[in-house]
């Protein structure tokens, strides 16, 4: 992927300082304000209906997270994604637990239907989006990357937006296009929100940029080079979040452009 240039990315997030509105759960805010900050993006968490358009008006870049839903969320969500969608602001997705039960389901179509700029989800979430699995064990996935690859294809084409698939490798397609990123470490899956936390990256990544698919495979890329270095001194878990955080401050030119020929490879997908 020789266009690919994470460093450029980055760059321009650290000199924009992008406001990112997070409509995202309970759980997640906490860790996904510190991780926008470390990065340079300025993060915002606003939820009220009565706000959350109005809001969205002032934002480089608007994330969806369905964790912890409710009605009067879900409306308020719908509400920003509309907003989003009439100033050109880009907007993800992040459809956690979507398969779980008949509301989150709903949840996904209604806010699928509105045109998302990118999804992001573990592969079981991204298979019961697609209408092509079942949506795993609550908010853990059962299912592969890989095994979500065609899935992450057809919902990519069938909904414009790029589709971000995360696990052990990571898989980003926009129809045409496909990526597939290596790198982290084994502790991610054991703090919590850590998948949350990135769905904010790739909207600031996506903040300014010109090609979605690009900003988005840069933005994981980031995400693993900076969970490779925390994991060199992490000791468990509580250690890895706090280096972490570190990690993702101290990205720059030597430690994303380096390693970034080992870490991601680009195919090209058939024609529909």
């Amino acid at each position: 992927m020789q266009s690919l240039d994470p460093v450029s990315h980055l760059e321009r997030v650290r000199a924009t300082t992008p406001l990112v509105h997070n409509i995202t759960n309970h759980v997640a805010m906490p860790f996904m304000a510190n991780a926008l900050l470390a990065l340079g993006a300025s993060p915002a968490m606003i939820h009220a209906r009565e706000e959350a358009a109005e809001f969205t008006d002032l934002a480089a870049a608007l994330t969806l997270n369905i964790g912890t839903l409710s009605p009067h969320w879900l409306a308020a969500m719908d509400d920003a994604a509309r907003a989003a969608n009439a100033t050109g602001t880009p907007w993800v997705l992040d459809p956690v637990a979507v398969g779980a039960t008949g509301f989150r389901r709903e949840a996904g179509a209604r806010l699928l239907a509105l045109g998302p700029t990118a999804i992001r989800g573990n592969a079981s979430e991204i298979l019961a989006l697609a209408r092509q699995g079942g949506g795993g064990r609550g908010v853990d996935s059962t299912d592969t990357a890989d095994s979500a690859e065609r899935a992450a294809v057809a919902l990519a084409r069938d909904s414009g937006a790029v589709v971000a698939v995360t696990g052990e490798v990571d898989l980003v397609t926009d129809g045409r296009r496909l990526a597939k990123v290596t790198g982290g470490h084994p502790l991610m899956p054991r703090v919590t929100t850590l998948g949350c936390a990135l769905t904010g990256v790739v909207g600031a990544f996506l903040s300014g940029a010109e090609d979605a698919f690009e900003a988005t495979v840069a933005a994981l890329a980031a995400y693993a080079v900076a969970g490779e270095t925390a994991g060199r001194t992490a000791a468990g878990p509580g250690s890895f979040a706090v280096a972490f955080l570190d990690a993702l401050y101290a990205l720059d030119t030597a430690t994303l452009s380096r390693p970034l020929a080992d870490r991601v490879s680009l195919e090209l997908t058939d024609a529909p």
